[in-house]
C-alpha cells in the first residue's frame, strides 16, 4: 500500500510529552497516530484509550533505586538461590 506523510502541529512540549509517552509504551508516535486513524476508521468513532497507570511517587523512587543499584553493584546485595534471600529478609 502506498505511503504518504501527514504534518501535524501540536505545542512542542505537548509532543515531547507524547513522544515519551509512546516510548513507555513501546511504540513510536507514527505508529499510534497510525493505531488511532485505523481504529477511528473501522469504528466509525473517536476509538479508545490507551494507557497505564501511571507510578505513584514511592513506585518512582524505587524504580530509580533499582536503576541506581543496576548501575553500581555495589549498592545492593545479589543472591544465587531465593532460600538464602528469604532468610536474610526474614531477619
Amino acid at each position: 500500500m502506498a505511503q504518504t506523510n501527514v504534518s501535524i502541529r501540536m505545542d512542542s512540549e505537548l509532543k515531547n510529552q507524547f513522544n515519551s509517552f509512546c516510548s513507555d509504551m513501546g511504540m513510536t508516535m507514527t505508529t499510534a497516530f497510525n493505531i488511532f486513524a485505523k481504529k477511528a476508521v473501522r469504528e466509525y468513532r473517536i476509538p479508545f484509550e490507551i494507557g497505564a497507570e501511571r507510578p505513584n511517587d514511592d513506585t518512582l523512587e524505587a524504580l530509580d533505586e533499582v536503576k541506581k543499584m543496576k548501575a553500581d553493584p555495589t549498592l545492593g546485595k545479589t543472591y544465587s538461590d531465593v532460600d538464602t534471600m528469604m532468610k536474610d529478609l526474614l531477619i
